[in-house]
């Protein structure tokens, strides 16, 4: 019975070990796990348009509309004189299939022949995939057969429509600016977002509503960057973050400028209140700094040109009539003592 029961008990025993480890094994995977941020955009990580612009083979459009011309006019020629040999019965019919041939060529080329102008770009597609984009001014012939939609590389600039958010300190402001942006790479515009031009206005806005709420729109402590009081730094910093939000679809941003900004008009009245108190604040401070002074000046020379000796009490008195007179919003009114000065 003894051995039997050891047996038993290191058989439980052994049966314990496993269910120690899988609850063991289960309790660390119980529970919020830390997910550690990540540095590649959130999504499948092959769903960008990988293209980049290159240059398509291109040619002068004057000699190849030359060319074109010359292939139709012998084609009609052939044409012609084929049909007289037909008729006449004399053959003619490697004149006609000459001409038909010359005919096809004639047109390849003539539609292979476009105009770009000053400012734009045609994005060559062949069959769909994508061949490279001419730049070249002008008349030129490109590869035949090819779709030719028009990118334009000017200088565009809009304004955002204006935007009310937070700003660092939870108070609701009304924000707009003027972005200034043009097409970079031709290829990137075209394939990688489906409308380039909205989708600059789209990642514009929202640039504008992060940068917006990471700033105060005053500083009254002084020393911090404010909307108001570091335009250029906003500005700059919005520049850059609606750069980084628009490289994807190939277009580079000149500037970016803050057009409006203000309090929402909720707060706008409360926010005058305090702007206003802040400046007689520092109004005050700068009369009292100056009366303080001039006072310090006073006794200085009266003490200096020995023209009084004042006690405490009355250098105490003088310095308050001084201060009262420099410092009073109301203009002051003398009061002539006929007899002593302690009296």
């Amino acid at each position: 019975m003894d051995e039997q029961g050891r047996r038993d008990a290191s058989v439980s025993s052994e049966d314990r070990e496993p269910q120690d480890e899988r609850a063991t094994a289960e309790g660390t995977t119980e529970g919020p796990q830390e997910v550690p941020p990540q540095a590649t955009p959130v999504g499948h990580s092959g769903a960008r348009v990988d293209v980049t612009e290159r240059r398509a083979w291109a040619v002068n459009g004057f000699l190849a509309l030359l060319v074109g011309v010359v292939l139709l006019g012998v084609a009609i020629y052939l044409a012609v004189i084929g049909g007289i040999a037909l008729d006449a019965g004399t053959g003619g019919l490697g004149a006609l299939i000459g001409a038909g041939v010359l005919f096809v060529a004639a047109v390849l080329v003539l539609s292979s022949v476009t105009i770009v102008q000053p400012g734009q770009t045609k994005v060559l597609q062949f069959f769909g995939q994508y061949v490279g984009t001419n730049r070249r001014e002008g008349l030129t012939m490109v590869m035949p057969l090819t779709t030719k939609p028009t990118v334009s590389v000017r200088v565009h600039n809009f304004e955002t429509s204006v935007v009310k958010v937070n700003d660092a300190h939870g108070n609701p402001v009304e924000i707009g600016a003027i972005v200034v942006w043009q097409v970079a790479d031709t290829a990137k515009a075209r394939f990688a977002v489906e409308d380039y031009d909205d989708f600059v206005h789209v990642q514009a806005e929202a640039a504008l509503r992060h940068v917006a709420t990471t700033h105060p729109y005053d500083d009254y402590e002084g020393g911090a960057t404010s909307l108001r009081g570091s335009t250029d730094l906003v500005s700059a910093e919005l520049a850059h973050e609606v750069a980084e939000r628009v490289i994807i679809a190939g277009v580079e941003v000149i500037e970016v400028r803050i057009a409006h900004l203000a309090y929402a008009p909720e707060i706008a009245q409360a926010m005058l209140q305090r702007q206003q108190a802040g400046a007689i604040v520092a109004a005050r401070a700068r009369i009292v700094d100056g009366a303080v002074g001039m006072v310090e000046d006073a006794l200085q020379r009266l003490e200096a040109d020995s023209v009084v000796a004042l006690d405490e009490e009355r250098r105490a008195a003088m310095v308050s009539n001084l201060l009262v007179v420099l410092c009073g919003e109301q203009r002051a009114t003398p009061v002539v003592n006929t007899g002593s000065l302690y009296t």
